[in-house]
């Protein structure tokens, strides 16, 4: 068997890139020992080009699709290679590698590792990871097939996505280093971003024989003590929005919390004292406007039962204090009457 492989290789008359896959972007034809005859015909096919290597080094290209007889047919780049090959002697090969002229579509990329920066308004560390996708087409296949592909067999869409993928993570740092975006503001720069990495890396990656033709970041995401972070910012901006609607600052929303917590402590020393603490501090701070401040009644002119209610139907409304807590006092508030 293997005797009429060799002779069907020696007879072998018409060389083409047969049935691409959408995965391939350079094929080396002659990987498999095939021999090029001078009776030989060559097809290029719509959408793909030829760059002819002998010895390691480009000897030719054909760009545009045609087919060519590589025994009559009287052009430049036959007659290069039929010199350097020496009558097509078997131990005189050539590489012939196809490529892909048509742009390469909806390519995925996305950063290799966490994007380190430090929060410019809360000013706590970042990591941040980006993710989108790309499209290309390859314009100097030339300097691509030097740059990047090298004497390998085959180059594929996914052997290029890597060296995307490489590429971005560190102008991705530098770019954000120098904008200084918040944590909250990256989703709404995307489209900006966006702009700015296509005219960037288009410059990077025209020097490698290529072009960009559309890169776009489709979404982010931050690591695990990021989020927490945000969590807990999130968390503590509730709070303070919840504690102005009800007529208190932050701290005596705290302080609240603080004699809640000490009142389920029935464990006695430690949450009575901590009780009495918040509560002498709370009174110093709500008299007249808590309703669970100073015992002693106010001054008529600052003790308004209405607006104790107010604020208490507040405190209730915004989960801050339970209904029978409300009941209780609302009670108590109505009998000072």
């Amino acid at each position: 068997m293997a005797f009429f492989d060799g002779i069907i290789r020696q007879l072998r008359s018409v060389i083409e890139w047969e049935y691409p896959s959408s995965n391939d972007l350079f094929f080396q034809w002659s990987s498999d020992g095939d021999e090029i005859k001078n009776a030989s015909k060559l097809i290029i096919g719509p959408g793909q080009g030829c760059i002819f290597v002998y010895q390691g080094k480009v000897i030719s290209m054909l760009e545009s699709e045609m087919m060519v007889d590589l025994k009559t047919d009287n052009i430049p780049f036959w007659t290069t290679i039929s010199k350097v090959m020496q009558a097509f002697e078997s131990e005189h090969k050539v590489g012939l590698y196809f490529y892909r002229k048509t742009r390469i579509l909806d390519q995925k990329w996305g950063t290799t590792s966490s994007i380190k920066y430090n929060d410019p308004v809360y000013n706590f560390p970042v990591g941040l990871r980006a993710y989108g996708n790309f499209s290309f087409k390859i314009t100097d296949p030339e300097m691509f097939f030097k740059t990047v592909v090298g004497s390998g067999y085959n180059f594929t869409v996914k052997h290029f996505r890597d060296v995307v993928n490489s590429r971005i993570t560190e102008p991705l740092s530098d770019y954000l280093a120098d904008m200084k975006y918040s944590y909250a503001d990256i989703d709404s720069k995307r489209t900006e971003m966006s702009t700015y990495f296509m005219s960037s890396l288009k410059n990077e990656f025209n020097k490698l024989g290529f072009d960009l033709t559309d890169f776009r970041i489709e979404g982010t995401s931050f690591d695990q003590e990021t989020q927490k972070r945000i969590n807990r910012i999130s968390d503590l901006t509730a709070e303070a929005h919840a504690a102005k609607a009800a007529g208190m600052n932050y701290a005596q929303v705290q302080q609240l919390d603080a004699l809640k917590a000490a009142a389920k402590n029935e464990g006695g020393g430690a949450g009575m004292l901590m009780g009495v603490g918040a509560g002498v501090n709370l009174g110093g701070n709500m008299v007249a406007e808590n309703p669970f401040g100073a015992a002693q009644k106010a001054p008529k002119a600052d003790y308004d039962p209405s607006e104790r209610l107010m604020k208490l139907k507040k405190l209730l409304n915004n989960e801050l204090i339970s209904q029978q807590e409300y009941d209780n006092k609302k009670k108590q508030i109505l009998e000072e009457l």
